[in-house]
């Protein structure tokens, strides 16, 4: 399966590892048949409709309806992105997160309080702003099966 992209940088850096792979075949192709050849592997016509479809905005962590994991107040998670919104240039996201399996925020054994719905203001990598008394952000997140590519 090939990775979804959702940058120009991303997709030149895949673009190089295409290059790098055929060379390593002993077929060496330029940089321009690389991201004519990554535009078809994503399924589009050409590479000027690729990035004409990556566009120039900032990079978003996250989009509505990606699978994501990762921790809240310290406990581990698994959900779907409801709800993305770019604050600041891309300096900050508020998102909204829908819980598979409600999670207890609660520390103390006496009580409980599940959430299955949270939302948060994290940086483009995926951290919150806000954390707890000990140092730890509210929220780490990342998407399900991240591929770096």
């Amino acid at each position: 399966m090939t990775p979804r992209l959702y940058t120009r940088d991303q997709a030149k850096a895949r673009a190089k590892a295409i290059r790098a792979e055929h060379k390593a075949l002993g077929h060496v192709i330029s940089h321009s048949a690389a991201l004519e050849k990554l535009a078809r592997e994503q399924g589009f016509a050409d590479w000027n409709t690729l990035s004409a479809r990556l566009g120039n905005a900032p990079e978003i962590p996250l989009q509505v309806g990606d699978r994501v994991c990762g921790s809240y107040l310290k406990k581990p998670f698994e959900g779907v992105v409801h709800a993305v919104a770019n604050q600041g240039h891309g300096a900050a996201f508020d998102i909204v997160i829908d819980f598979d399996e409600p999670v207890d925020v609660v520390e103390f054994e006496s009580f409980s309080n599940f959430r299955s719905r949270v939302q948060a203001r994290i940086s483009a990598g995926g951290t919150s702003f806000m954390k707890t008394s000990d140092g730890i952000p509210h929220m780490i997140v990342t998407r399900a099966g991240d591929i770096v590519v």
